[in-house]
């Protein structure tokens, strides 16, 4: 069986991010855009290509531009196909550090966590969580650093 190509896989990733930061399910953009729930998990696993049209009928869906879906996309992702006219390899920015799997900007957690945070319609009460938690973060990073000086 074929594997998916890197870059149908970083799209099917990043139209799943922006259904769950959305809380749409995906029978609900399948209907929107005339499909079936499966169909959508075959775009969001990268099993199925996605052509121009569908994308541009997403990125309406979704309410980003279609560029949306490149963003953050790996250098990798075009490894050994290079650019045509342009004379170098891949495009776009570097990608997260993480792997596709441990990516924690794609866990279903953190995407709850982004919209239940913009919930919050206090400004000053939302900069104080933003902080707390950045200071928890740091902390536990030290700590995590700290013990692996001490082996």
């Amino acid at each position: 069986m074929p594997r998916s190509h890197p870059v149908d896989v970083h799209v099917g990733s990043r139209m799943r991010q922006r259904r769950t930061l959305l809380g749409m399910s995906q029978s609900k953009v399948g209907d929107a855009v005339g499909l079936t729930f499966q169909q959508i998990q075959k775009y969001e696993k990268g099993s199925n290509r996605c052509g121009s049209s569908r994308l541009f009928e997403f990125a309406k869906v979704f309410d980003v531009p279609v560029s949306y879906f490149f963003e953050e996309m790996p250098t990798n992702a075009l490894a050994g196909r290079p650019m045509s006219g342009r004379g170098r390899k891949g495009f776009g920015e570097a990608g997260t550090p993480f792997d596709q799997d441990k990516d924690p900007l794609i866990k279903r957690e953190t995407l709850e966590l982004v919209r239940a945070y913009y919930k919050i319609r206090e400004v000053r009460v939302r900069k104080r969580i933003f902080e707390t938690v950045k200071a928890v973060g740091a902390a536990s990073h030290a700590e995590v650093l700290g013990s692996r000086k001490k082996r």
